[in-house]
């Protein structure tokens, strides 16, 4: 036990160390929070009073995603934005799938342990099926919901998303994952309808939390994931109705290249009670358009 108590203090110590060399305070400037899981070490940030705003990254990102969002609103609100296992200032233990209904275990399991009620959750990307699931399983605990681009169906006969699939399982997309630092490097640039949005500086943050290969494979398990949990996805789907009757913010960039708005219209016909925000901007409305995604959800919580 006392061996298991100081290898998790070293984490602790180091994962504050590492971020402390590169993490800009004036970007980021959260005290960092770590909680146990049982798969590993999970850090995230809690801000401010009141009713609970739940962030729910995607990949390559992390809770810096959420930054400004959480800096204005838990002006009146509690803002908790996550990092899952294997991302941002989390650990990335090599023994953990990495798959989305395992994130989605991790996330439930924080919810239980830090009691969260009256839930507002935000999603996007690979968050949105980890974050319903978890909101599913805890759907009386969740009161909003607000939706950034991301999906909740079976992926595995959609076209974009085999041809994501057949280069993550080939030699060439696990040398460019691995090796070469693909998604945060190269892909999450590609996210942008205007690269100007993008500073190197920011850029920079959802680089340096995957600096050698091994701290790269859970970018590589969770695109393996896109096609290879579908079925889980649409097992998801079919148990939305326990969200169906909660107040929905969908906040969309209509020029996203990945999740295009022929999702959102999947969206629109599933919750036809949504309100629906379109931005002409790509994947990272949160980058983008961060004054007006914040506007909208602080009158979302507000009325």
């Amino acid at each position: 036990m006392k061996r298991v108590f100081i290898i998790l203090i070293l984490t602790i110590m180091n994962s504050v160390s590492y971020a402390q060399n590169w993490l800009d305070g004036s970007l980021y400037p959260f005290k960092s929070k770590y909680i146990q899981l049982q798969t590993g070490n999970m850090h995230y940030i809690d801000e401010g009073e009141g009713d609970i705003i739940l962030f729910v990254h995607g990949t390559p990102t992390w809770s810096f995603l959420y930054r400004d969002f959480v800096r204005e609103l838990s002006r009146d609100h509690r803002c908790i934005a996550i990092d899952h296992i294997g991302f941002g200032l989390s650990e990335k233990p090599g023994s953990f799938s990495g798959i989305p209904q395992d994130h989605a275990k991790n996330l439930s399991e924080f919810i239980n342990r830090l009691d969260l009620q009256n839930i507002t959750l935000v999603v996007h990307d690979f968050g949105g099926p980890i974050g319903l699931a978890a909101g599913i399983e805890h759907h009386r605990k969740i009161k909003k919901v607000v939706l950034f681009n991301t999906w909740l169906w079976a992926t595995h006969e959609d076209e974009g998303a085999q041809k994501v699939n057949k280069i993550v399982n080939s030699r060439l997309g696990q040398f460019f994952y691995l090796n070469m630092n693909f998604s945060p490097k190269f892909l999450l640039k590609k996210g942008f309808s205007d690269k100007k949005n993008l500073s190197r500086k920011v850029h920079k943050h959802y680089i340096k939390p995957f600096p050698d290969t091994q701290s790269r494979m859970p970018l590589l398990k969770i695109a393996r994931a896109l096609v290879g949990s579908s079925g889980w996805y649409q097992d998801q789907w079919q148990q939305l109705d326990k969200l169906a009757d909660k107040e929905w913010l969908i906040l969309w960039g209509s020029e996203d290249r990945f999740i295009t708005t022929q999702y959102l219209e999947k969206w629109r016909e599933r919750l036809p009670q949504a309100e629906i925000n379109e931005f002409d901007c790509g994947h990272f409305v949160q980058e983008e358009k961060t004054n007006k995604a914040i506007a909208e959800i602080r009158f979302f919580m507000e009325n």
